[in-house]
């Protein structure tokens, strides 16, 4: 039944996307770039623009639970736990084909059928260095990925958010990260300048494309858990302003969109919070009751008197997420939902993980100190990478499974006045 609706969607997912395009509400107009008026986004046209969408998650910072692992949870563990499963030219051919039908035009197209009018994609900043990072050691991929996204976008009419979600040196401590278990960001000079310097680089690239909403500078600096946290905090804003800086230098056109530390819950650190004159804030919150939830987030937003959009959202009951989005609308604060695509439930579209998969899972679980405990704990290669090449199968959105109910709580479609 999967399979009828996704050749139905594909037949006219185009025409859809097309004719959402011709009302000025739904697709970004050509030439101009997205503005700021007091707590709202101003699109080329004059209409406001309420966010809505989701995360590109898992494409370009791949994390362990997105795949069903467990400890093995950054991206620089997955890698390593491919290489010594199949080896490392194998691992960086699955990573290639991973990145090639992870998110294709197909799920950008449907994406925007379901009534999405952004999408924030995570990205890790080893994509723009010579870094060994999934698959490629030289040069990167992260413009090639992005130029053509952007372009996917454009055809979809969706507005793109860039999220530096893995920053030099690490900028939470934790996977999220895929850091080294601590924010070396805020202590290292060298990791502040290859920060800014990636940053100006990527504006210098996209500085006249209006379809990029605007660039998100660090998504969840520093871990709540280190007892030094309080004053890793007042590093935040000075490293920000020497970002902006830097991006301004190249590009005058797009949104700086800032989130705040301690999982982008603690807006208190922030106090010249108007140090240029195309700035947004970012939430994230997971759990709670709705209104208790962000009672802060609007108390700072008011304050300000600046826009605000929750970046990450989700993993909840449907009822729970209709009613925090109602709430959102209600407060004018955008939304993208985390995350489109994963292996499991509480997503857009669930990847139906390939038989065999479990001994992938086992593997990446397994004691891996020593050599003897790779050797002892690795089942067949030959086997290991057919199911890789299955796994790239089923992560095609024509292969996954539809989740209706939760795309229908996240009410994309419903018109925020």
């Amino acid at each position: 039944m999967k399979k009828f609706w996704f050749i139905i969607f594909t037949l006219v997912s185009s025409y859809l996307v097309a004719s959402c395009g011709n009302a000025s509400s739904d697709k970004p107009a050509e030439g101009g770039f997205v503005t700021i008026k007091g707590q709202n986004l101003l699109k080329p046209n004059g209409e406001r623009l309420f966010i809505k969408g989701t995360n590109l998650s898992n494409w370009m910072n791949p994390e362990g639970y997105m795949f069903d692992f467990g400890e093995t949870n950054s991206a620089t563990r997955i890698n390593r736990m491919l290489c010594e499963l199949v080896g490392p030219t194998a691992a960086a051919k699955f990573w290639k084909a991973f990145k090639d039908n992870y998110i294709t035009k197909e799920d950008i197209l449907f994406i925007a059928q379901q009534g999405a009018n952004t999408v924030r994609m995570p990205f890790n900043y080893r994509s723009f260095t010579d870094e060994d990072y999934m698959g490629i050691t030289c040069g990167g991929d992260g413009f090639e990925r992005i130029d053509t996204l952007v372009e996917w976008c454009r055809e979809a009419g969706l507005y793109l958010i860039l999220d530096m979600h893995d920053a030099p040196g690490g900028q939470t401590g934790y996977n999220i990260d895929d850091s080294y278990g601590y924010p070396w960001l805020f202590v290292e000079q060298e990791d502040q300048d290859l920060f800014c310097d990636i940053w100006k680089k990527i504006a210098a690239h996209y500085a006249n494309e209006p379809q990029i909403l605007g660039y998100e500078l660090l998504n969840e600096a520093i871990a709540n858990y280190w007892p030094e946290h309080e004053e890793l905090n007042k590093l935040i804003e000075p490293l920000y302003k020497r970002a902006t800086a830097a991006i301004r230098e190249v590009d005058k056109n797009h949104i700086i969109i800032l989130g705040a530390p301690q999982w982008n819950l603690n807006f208190s650190v922030f106090k010249d919070t108007k140090f240029d004159d195309k700035l947004m804030y970012t939430c994230h919150k997971y759990d709670g009751q709705p209104r208790e939830n962000i009672k802060d987030f609007i108390a700072f937003k008011d304050s300000v008197n600046l826009p605000m959009y929750m970046g990450e959202i989700g993993h909840n009951p449907e009822d729970w997420q209709e009613s925090m989005c109602k709430l959102m609308e209600e407060v004018n604060i955008g939304y993208t939902f985390w995350p489109y695509k994963k292996v499991g439930g509480e997503c857009f579209a669930s990847i139906v993980a390939p038989q065999g998969w479990e001994k992938v899972k086992e593997f990446a679980a397994n004691p891996r100190v020593s050599y003897f405990d790779i050797y002892r704990a690795r089942p067949n290669q030959d086997s290991m990478r057919v199911v890789l090449d299955q796994f790239v199968e089923q992560m095609k959105l024509k292969n996954c499974q539809v989740n209706e109910g939760y795309i229908h709580s996240l009410r994309l479609n419903v018109e925020v006045k």
